[in-house]
Order: structure tokens, then sequence, then C-alpha cells
């Protein structure tokens, strides 16, 4: 394993930057898309609710891989050519909004329903009490499962393999092919997988500390 990191490191590094752009692109998008949902799947009209349910519904309960084919053959056939990367990049962005919304949803529930009507009297948009009032909040509510989740999309971004974007996944198969070493390239793929999620795992319990600290200052 130690032969195949040192002799292979430059190609299996730039694979794990295509994982990076990959995942932390769709983990970017898949936020702002996902804290929408979640206040439409908390509305008070149908309209709203029903077709954010839908969608949450068929990314949730869909293969993550049939979605991947689904996006990469689906949008030639309605004229829309993009790059395999920016097809997998919207795959997992459409994937992770559908999981991070229930996220936020289940954090919006927990906020007090008074500090909502005081925002209301006090005379405040609700676009503002969700920016200044709900959702910092729901971010210190919501920060261990949404760090699952990022860790979740990094290792489902080695499917994205399935339609020729070539991150750590798909180069570790060609280093694999070359040198006839699996298992060794393999176990060396798995540690960057493992380093990168542990550093990941490190970020969220400091800022989880941070957010405890503001918390027992305010």
């Amino acid at each position: 394993m130690l032969e195949i990191l040192l002799n292979h490191y430059p190609v299996l590094i730039k694979g794990l930057t295509t994982t990076l752009v990959v995942s932390l692109s769709a983990i970017a998008l898949g936020l702002v898309l996902g804290i929408l949902l979640a206040f439409g799947l908390t509305s008070q009209s149908r309209l709203v609710r029903w077709p954010c349910g839908l969608y949450r519904s068929f990314w949730r309960g869909t293969p993550i891989l049939l979605q991947l084919l689904l996006v990469y053959y689906l949008l030639p056939e309605i004229g829309i050519e993009v790059a395999p990367i920016t097809a997998a990049i919207l795959t997992l962005t459409l994937n992770t909004a559908a999981f991070q919304s229930e996220i936020f949803r289940s954090g919006i529930a927990h906020i007090p329903a008074g500090q909502i009507e005081a925002a209301r009297m006090a005379g405040i948009s609700a676009w503002q009490t969700r920016r200044r009032i709900v959702m910092p909040q729901v971010f210190r509510l919501t920060l261990p499962p949404l760090t699952n989740e990022i860790i979740t999309i990094l290792k489902n971004s080695s499917l994205v393999s399935v339609i020729a974007v070539t991150e750590l996944m798909r180069v570790s198969e060609q280093i694999a092919s070359r040198t006839f070493q699996p298992l060794e390239t393999y176990l060396a793929a798995a540690v960057l997988y493992l380093a990168v999620n542990l550093v990941l795992a490190r970020i969220s319990a400091h800022l989880e500390r941070r957010m405890a600290g503001g918390l027992a200052t305010e």
C-alpha cells in the first residue's frame, strides 16, 4: 500500500482533488436548495408542500447510481450537453438537497413557535425572521447530521466514476489495472478517503464546541 501511495502520489492526489471539488460543490449548492425545500416542506400551502414532498421522496427513495445514470443520459436527450463532472455535481446536488431539506425541516420544527410570533408582532418580515432568527438556531441544532451528510456525499462520490469522472475511485481502478495490485491500491484509496473524513469530523467537532461556547455566553 505504501508503495502505491509513493509511486502514484500525484495521480491519487489529482483524483482526490476531483473528488473534493465534486463533493463540496454539491454540498454547497445542495445547502441552498435544501434550505429552500425545508421552508417549502413547512409551508402552510399545500401547493408548495406537495411538490417539495414529491421531490424529497424521489431523490431520497431511489439509488444514487440510478440517479447519476438518469441525469447523465437524460440531459442530452432534451438537448442539454454537459460534461460528466457537471452531471456528477448536478446529480449529487439534487440528491443531497433532498436529504438536507429533511435535516433542516427537523431543525425548523424545534424552533419555539413563540419566537416566530414575537418577531411577527415586532414587525420583522418573514424573510428577516428566517435569516436572523430561525436559520442560525437551525444550523446549531443540525450540525451533527449535516456533517454526516457531507461525509455520505463524499463517499457516494465514488459512484460518479460510472459516468467517466476521473475522481479518486476511477484513478484507483486505473492504477490497479496497470499494477495488478488491486488490494494495495484500494487500501491506499481507503486511507485517503478516511483521512479526509477524519478532517471533516474534526472541523465539525470544533464548530460544535464554538457554537456551544457562544450559546453559553449569551
